[in-house]
């Protein structure tokens, strides 16, 4: 059964849609078969591995941030890659960049180390399947939206480069997914400290993450954090995934401690 949360995301999700990406969401959101890998995928990362969430509310979180990102961008008269190369639609993005953060770090139902590459080797047969049942009238879209999902999820560690906007949001909004509460659980199960603990202490650190319209660029994201040691995550973490994404030129980003001056970093 979905936690509250997930419902809560869900109605976030559907709410944002409208169209054919409302019918790709729904069809998404009754698959059974994506929601144990998540719910297996959280349990490998945080029981097995003591990570932070890499679940079923991390996913539907960078879900959510890669649509309010990809809707900023269309706004601001900005083609994403599908449509400026004559292959796909706005809708189409939209469906691809929903797919994706709902997928992209299914990996961890294997491990850690290439979990990216795993999430699209487990992702295929999952792609094959949802999108034949989205595109039934426009059967070769599904040849091109699961060669998109694929490289936004084969890119969202920032180990490879990736070429598309579309992968570019993927990346941008899995690293905006560090407010404290996604480092609760970990730190509940695994209290002893080991190396690595630096990104749970960090992004425990981290009261707000926002995504809205920027002054001078189309996309503005503003981090708020309770102590300086959430610096760590914006700079180890979301600045490395945003300098690898080709949305970097898009991004304005600024972070600081609540009550202290705010520093812009792009």
């Amino acid at each position: 059964m979905k936690s509250q949360k997930e419902i809560s995301l869900d109605k976030k999700i559907l709410s944002m849609l409208s169209g054919r990406a409302l019918a790709a969401a729904e069809i998404i959101l009754a698959d059974t078969e994506i929601q144990h890998i998540q719910e297996y995928a959280n349990t490998v990362s945080i029981k097995r591995l003591g990570y932070n969430d890499h679940g079923p509310v991390h996913m539907r979180t960078v879900a959510i941030n890669s649509l309010i990102m990809i809707d900023l961008l269309h706004d601001a008269g900005i083609k994403l890659n599908l449509e400026d190369e004559e292959a796909g639609t706005f809708e189409d993005s939209k469906i691809a960049v929903l797919l994706a953060g709902f997928l992209h770090d299914i990996g961890m139902s294997v491990g850690r180390e290439n979990h990216e590459h795993h999430g699209a080797m487990l992702a295929g047969p999952i792609l094959e399947r949802v999108l034949t049942d989205i595109y039934k009238d426009t059967p070769e879209k599904k040849i091109i939206i699961k060669s998109l999902v694929m490289e936004c999820i084969s890119g969202h560690m920032a180990t490879q480069k990736i070429h598309s906007l579309e992968a570019g949001l993927i990346l941008v909004a899995d690293g905006c997914d560090m407010k404290k509460g996604r480092a609760r659980i970990p730190m509940i199960v695994h209290p002893e400290s080991k190396v690595g603990d630096i990104h749970k202490y960090s992004s425990s650190a981290i009261e707000s993450v926002s995504i809205e319209k920027g002054e001078k660029r189309p996309i503005k994201i503003v981090i708020e954090m309770s102590e300086s040691v959430g610096f760590f995550q914006v700079e180890e973490v979301l600045i490395r995934k945003i300098n690898s994404s080709p949305v970097k030129s898009h991004i304005e980003l600024y972070a600081g401690v609540i009550g202290q001056d705010i520093k812009r970093y792009l």
